[in-house]
């Protein structure tokens, strides 16, 4: 080949319009109300927090109509269709089935649950109720990632016979990823992108092999593993919260070698470099969680318009299978959620 697959992602604008509601006022929580103020005509209709103050404050910040003091009272307001779960890990499986049983749609800012069968209950519970849920892996539903997937799928590296990313950022002690109480360290936070890309390229591994370093003697700070499919196709995956990593992604074909710069789970460029000499590029300016948060969200919109129960893009198998893989690098190394 001589040029790279179009992206097949719609203009976010053209997604049905939903009436947001958000769980948690984080800092997540502020770039994708940004997002979707920016790229779509998605409308966030309220915002609750356990605390007052924090919840009007973040109402002020976005113009928001609706500031609440329980997660339970905007689930009971009617102009709501769906619920944005921003809250920390801990409180995800719980805050979606509290919204699916108030009969609201659900997207869960990822991880979907802090372990795989959270997150298969999630899903069973939106099928039970005919609600969507979903997990805001937001990375898989950028315009870049659907042409990385197109390249993978046509083949167009050959035989895959090699996966290679890493995320790591230095954080300081007094930043929550060090609260063993919300599920500190870095596998939630940074290590669901190297497993999850993995996963999307070699699918469900038949071996997992982790060591770990601890960050202190509550939490562990660092993860390396080797992931194997069925034919022995490796991939190799590093995450931490110890120090910066240049957070690169590369996938390696018998015909071609594919180079994602870091940060690859963001929107950027990317490089393909074939055997026979051709080299192409995707060229996309870097950009940052506010260019691409809102694309799960209009996905989601799109899904609930055609009364779909998941995402085609991302479904909930996906993120079930890629906790998966978390859990057993969790159980080998001994960490507890």
């Amino acid at each position: 080949m001589t040029t790279l697959p179009t992206s097949r992602v719609r203009d976010p604008r053209d997604a049905p319009v939903l009436r947001w509601g958000i769980l948690g006022p984080g800092w997540i929580a502020h770039r994708f109300v940004e997002s979707l103020a920016a790229r779509t005509g998605q409308r966030v209709m309220a915002v609750a927090s356990r605390n007052r103050d924090r919840a009007e404050s973040f109402a002020h910040t976005h113009s928001i109509d609706a500031a609440f003091d329980s997660y339970d009272a905007l689930l009971a307001w009617a102009d709501v269709d769906i619920v944005y779960v921003a809250t920390p890990h801990t409180e995800h499986h719980a805050c979606a089935l509290a919204a699916l049983a108030a009969g609201k749609h659900v997207l869960v800012e990822k991880p979907l649950g802090v372990d795989a069968a959270q997150a298969a209950e999630i899903g069973a519970a939106a099928t039970r109720a005919g609600l969507f849920a979903g997990e805001a892996m937001w990375t898989k539903f950028l315009p870049k990632f659907d042409v990385v997937q197109q390249i993978i799928d046509i083949g167009m590296l050959g035989p895959v016979r090699t996966v290679l990313a890493d995320h790591g950022e230095h954080f300081t002690p007094d930043h929550r990823i060090y609260d063993p109480a919300l599920a500190g360290g870095p596998l939630l936070d940074l290590g669901t992108y190297v497993a999850g890309f993995a996963y999307s390229v070699l699918g469900v591994p038949t071996t997992v092999a982790a060591i770990g370093q601890p960050a202190n003697e509550h939490i562990n700070g660092q993860v390396s593993a080797v992931l194997a499919d069925s034919r022995g196709n490796q991939a190799v995956l590093n995450t931490t919260m110890l120090t910066n990593t240049p957070t690169t992604a590369t996938v390696c074909g018998e015909d071609g070698i594919l180079e994602i710069a870091g940060p690859f789970f963001m929107p950027g460029p990317f490089t393909v470099s074939l055997r026979n000499g051709t080299v192409l590029t995707y060229a996309e300016d870097p950009g940052t969680q506010v260019d691409g948060l809102h694309y799960a969200a209009v996905d989601a919109a799109r899904c609930i318009a055609d009364g779909r129960t998941e995402s085609a893009v991302h479904p909930v198998v996906d993120a079930v299978r890629t906790l998966a893989i978390i859990d057993e690098m969790r159980a080998q190394l001994g960490i507890s959620v």
